[in-house]
């Protein structure tokens, strides 16, 4: 592997109550790389994803994060009365972008509803528009989790071009999934 890495975990571990959901994980991801988290309900992908975040502590072991990462947790974070204009402005706002929010908006297929408020919006609508803040600022390593839920077809396409896109221009993605997805992975890590 020739990419420099992004962020890199040690023998981390979590416990959920008594109950320990994963000991002793190891991980380098470097640019260029998919990686995959799979595992049963419960088994410890979202927690591994949130500490990868920073959202969470680590029960066990230590984690280097080299690069600036996007989060987007399997839910959408969308307030029911923004529409994805306005929900897109914002955190361009926030982090300081100045991407254009019609040509994201465009590229994730949302122009006609771009103005209907959230709460109106079809669930793929909902996960586009979340899928959106992906694009407002650049940062190297994409933590997503079940990116694909509620998307058909053509959004899941979407979702695939882009990480493809992002990992041939040197970004990384580590994903968490239950099933299938049109995702071509540098490797697996099963919890």
């Amino acid at each position: 592997m020739s990419g420099a890495v992004l962020i890199k975990t040690q023998s981390v571990g979590a416990v959920r109550g008594e109950r320990v959901l994963f000991k002793a994980l190891s991980l380098e991801v470097r640019s260029g790389e998919t990686v995959l988290l799979r595992g049963a309900n419960g088994s410890g992908k979202t927690t591994f994803l949130r500490q990868l975040a920073g959202l969470s502590e680590v029960a066990s072991g230590a984690m280097t994060r080299v690069a600036a990462h996007h989060w987007l947790g399997h839910t959408n974070g969308l307030k029911a009365h923004e529409t994805p204009r306005t929900h897109l402005k914002h955190w361009a706002r926030v982090w300081g972008s100045n991407v254009e929010i019609d040509g994201v908006l465009e590229r994730m297929q949302l122009k006609r509803p771009a103005d209907v408020p959230c709460q109106m919006l079809s669930a793929g609508q909902k996960r586009r528009t979340a899928l959106g803040r992906l694009l407002l600022v650049e940062r190297p390593l994409w933590l997503l989790d079940e990116p694909f839920n509620a998307l058909d077809t053509a959004g899941r396409d979407l979702l695939a071009g882009m990480i493809e896109t992002h990992c041939a221009g040197g970004g990384a993605v580590i994903a968490a999934l239950h099933g299938d997805a049109p995702l071509a992975a540098s490797r697996e890590v099963a919890l």
